[in-house]
């Protein structure tokens, strides 16, 4: 064998081993050595050189000691959650938020900006902003950045092939920030990215399939089948929100008429509540807002609470055309769980009573039978902890996912 390629094999080797050692420390939380080399197949040797180098680097540290077996107690290794950040970045809603998060996915800073309808160039420069400003709110050193953005992409090159909300047309987005920031790039669609969050932090635990439809001032769905990420060929694989529900419908940003995103969203749930209070002078809306346009999601929330009829309306609506969704979602996929995410999470039961029953409806009982229909266990940020999996992963190997199918 030719020096080179010995050398390269034995750097791929000892990559391999470090980030198969943290790996089981990440999951263990804390371990001792020869637990780590009994569950890695490693020798006891390998494993205390690839745990010093991990100490030395900052990243674990010895923690106490475990129990004894008769002889000296082991002393354990754990992982140190700050001793790494990364930035994490949702473009999905008409807020961008960011965070610093740490190894652990516990967000450490966090930036929420208003979009105010901004696109194209305009809501590019506020991504650099924000990045900007999260990277001078840590002294840890950076892994890299996580995007989850709106729209078709080219995850493999980090290019937003069309982002109908933001106005983006073949943006290299991943490239335009490693060559401003010099840091590790990974973007993917936010919805994916989502299904990523809830796979790894939320209530995907121990589920091989599983679709998160996430709702907010777009829609789009999430697909992890058999352990693995679903993108589709051309990367386009969960955009159910521009898949046309209503004949002759409102026209949608896309150019086509009645797509889901026109009657599901959050944003047209807010433009329908708007209606509603200008039209209606004792609606429940106005006790939470002081105009029909300071109408958000989280009024639509509160006036459900207190039993308003006509929101309570609105809500079915939705939810009747996003069981249609799901039912299809059933009937192609045949997945065991369906997480409801995104900004409309918080109508909670009342909206998934009708995902449900229209999705029942509309699907063979035998398969809707075995489906679970949840809101996401993620929380509002599902999107910023499924972009930190994705760099975890990526830069450290912390979960054990096979690669994304295509």
């Amino acid at each position: 064998m030719r020096p080179t390629i010995r050398k390269a094999t034995q750097e791929q080797t000892r990559v391999h081993n470090s980030r198969l050692v943290l790996r089981v420390i990440y999951e263990r939380q804390e371990i001792s050595r020869a637990d780590i080399a009994r569950q890695t197949g490693l020798t006891r040797t390998t494993v205390s050189d690839v745990v010093a180098e991990l100490m030395e680097q900052g990243m674990v540290e010895e923690v106490g000691y475990g129990p004894s077996a008769g002889g000296k107690p082991p002393i354990l290794i754990s992982v140190i959650p700050d001793s790494r950040h990364l930035v994490g970045l949702d473009l999905a809603s008409d807020e961008f938020c960011g965070a610093v998060v740490n190894l652990r996915g516990q967000v450490r800073h966090e930036i929420v900006v208003p979009l105010h309808d901004r696109d194209g160039e305009a809501a590019l420069a506020l991504v650099y902003d924000m990045v900007e400003g999260l990277i001078a709110a840590t002294d840890s050193p950076l892994l890299g950045i996580g995007i989850g953005s709106p729209g078709l992409m080219d995850a493999s090159n980090g290019i937003v092939r069309r982002s109908v909300n933001l106005d983006w047309h073949d943006l290299p987005l991943r490239e335009l920030l490693e060559a401003r920031f010099d840091l590790p790039v990974y973007v993917a669609n936010d919805s994916q990215v989502a299904a990523l969050g809830e796979y790894t932090f939320g209530n995907g635990a121990g589920v091989e399939n599983l679709v998160v439809i996430k709702v907010g001032h777009g829609i789009g769905a999430g697909i992890v089948l058999n352990g693995r990420l679903f993108h589709g060929e051309t990367f386009g694989a969960g955009e159910i929100g521009h898949v046309a529900v209503v004949e002759e419908g409102e026209r949608c940003r896309c150019g086509n008429r009645g797509c889901l995103e026109t009657v599901a969203s959050a944003r047209a749930l807010i433009q329908q509540a708007q209606a509603l209070a200008a039209g209606d002078p004792g609606s429940a809306l106005h006790r939470y807002a002081a105009t029909p346009g300071e109408i958000g999601i989280e009024t639509i929330c509160r006036a459900l609470e207190a039993g308003d009829e006509e929101v309570g309306r609105l809500v079915r609506r939705a939810g009747r055309y996003l069981g249609i969704a799901a039912a299809n979602i059933v009937g192609l996929l045949s997945a065991r769980r369906i997480v409801i995410s995104g900004s409309v999470a918080c109508l909670g039961e009342a909206l998934l009573e009708v995902v449900r029953e229209e999705m029942a409806r509309r699907s063979l009982a035998i398969l809707a039978d075995e489906v679970e229909i949840v809101v996401s266990g993620a929380g509002a940020d599902i999107v910023i902890l499924g972009a930190s999996a994705l760099v975890l992963n990526r830069e450290l190997g912390l979960f054990a996912w096979p690669e994304a199918a295509a």
